[in-house]
């Protein structure tokens, strides 16, 4: 790193400290929002204070504190000043004037903070209320916590479920869609179920983020593009499609190796990778996502080979790409909108019910262009 650069080491190891400490806590407030509604603790039982959770968890008490806020605002503790925190006795909804709408998501670090500010928004200009629950990507615990959503009185719902890796996809969806409240689904939708789809849905659209990307790198001269990607992941799905349709139409050689990584990404991982798209002759490459792009980018810089001129990269994403030592070119999902516009379809839903038409949305991802492939190379037309 030369003096001119910006460290940004130490930003990324607060950054990572930040998301460590977010996800015990979170993790803790799963663990007792189970409980709760396992029945492990009865309605108007006291639960153990902050001190003893602490010393029973090996946790700090600023971690313990924030467990049980996030239990307190999803209405599921009360504290009692000088008597400590109690499981909340249900009451039945009193009728209000607002909305209360449920959103149950896998987690709120990385992609879903955009999202959730533009379901926040809307439903705030609406004058309606949200109740938010994390499953942390497990299935029980979505279940438990769709539960809880519902049991709440929640008059609609905003879901980000689980469909990748089910044996049954449409059945859940078909589930899903005959809740007792309306529900729109958000970044999810059935692939390839055509006209037979009658879930409600707001999503980005991947494969064209994808398929944009592989035209972007064919319009800077690239005719040899590989992707790089996470496995087991509905956006990765997505994007693998949308890459290899941007191949075929581009009439682009359709031997370029698609690596879907099951483990952890990790810059040793990443070197073996750079070493293949160099045996390869690749000279540009889609990565899903930021964070495996910026160590293929590390990869590169280790082999001495220079970004863009040697290896254009484009990541997927468009969370931390900034940030990269070369800042990357970035396929950026339309996160906010498409939390903004999912609240605005479940609203409009439940003033019109039936009349309301079934909404079924894409939005086509933009691509910002950074330096990490931001020009055209020399010499190429």
């Amino acid at each position: 790193m030369t003096a001119t650069q910006p460290d940004t080491a130490p930003r990324r190891s607060r950054a990572r400290d930040a998301v460590t400490r977010d996800l015990k806590f979170q993790q803790l407030a799963g663990d007792l929002r189970r409980g709760i509604l396992a029945g492990d603790w009865a309605a108007g039982t006291k639960l153990p204070t902050e001190s003893q959770l602490a010393r029973d968890t090996g946790l700090s008490i600023t971690t313990v504190r924030r467990a049980y806020e996030e239990l307190v605002g999803q209405g599921l503790v009360v504290r009692r000043q000088g008597a400590g925190s109690f499981v909340a006795v249900p009451h039945r909804r009193e009728p209000r004037a607002r909305w209360s709408i449920g959103v149950l998501v896998p987690d709120t670090q990385s992609y879903y903070p955009r999202v959730l500010q533009g379901i926040e928004e809307a439903l705030s200009a609406a004058g309606a209320r949200l109740q938010l629950s994390t499953y942390h990507y497990d299935q029980r615990e979505e279940e438990l916590d769709l539960r809880f959503l519902l049991d709440s009185g929640v008059d609609g719902l905003l879901l980000v479920p689980t469909l990748l890796g089910l044996d049954d996809p449409g059945g859940r969806a078909d589930q899903l869609m005959s809740l007792p409240v309306p529900a729109v689904l958000l970044e999810r939708r059935l692939a390839d179920a055509g006209p037979g789809d009658r879930t409600e849905h707001v999503c980005s659209d991947h494969q064209a983020g994808a398929y944009d990307a592989v035209a972007h790198l064919h319009r800077l001269g690239h005719d040899r593009i590989a992707l790089l990607s996470r496995s087991n992941n509905p956006t990765g799905t997505a994007v693998k499609a949308g890459f290899e349709r941007g191949m075929h139409d581009l009439g682009l050689p359709a031997d370029q190796q698609h690596c879907a990584v099951k483990e952890r990404w990790s810059p040793g991982l990443a070197d073996e990778l750079v070493s293949r798209l160099l045996d390869s002759a690749v000279t540009a490459a889609l990565v899903f996502g930021d964070r495996e792009a910026t160590l293929i980018e590390g990869a590169a810089h280790r082999r001495g080979l220079r970004i863009p001129e040697q290896l254009a990269l484009v990541s997927y994403d468009d969370e931390t790409a900034d940030v990269a030592e070369v800042p990357l070119t970035a396929v950026s999902p339309p996160k906010y909108r498409v939390g903004r516009m999912a609240a605005e379809v479940l609203l409009r839903r439940l003033a019109e019910g039936d009349a309301c038409p079934l909404h079924q949305i894409r939005l086509r991802p933009r691509i910002v262009v950074r330096a990490s492939c931001g020009a055209l190379l020399a010499g190429r037309p």
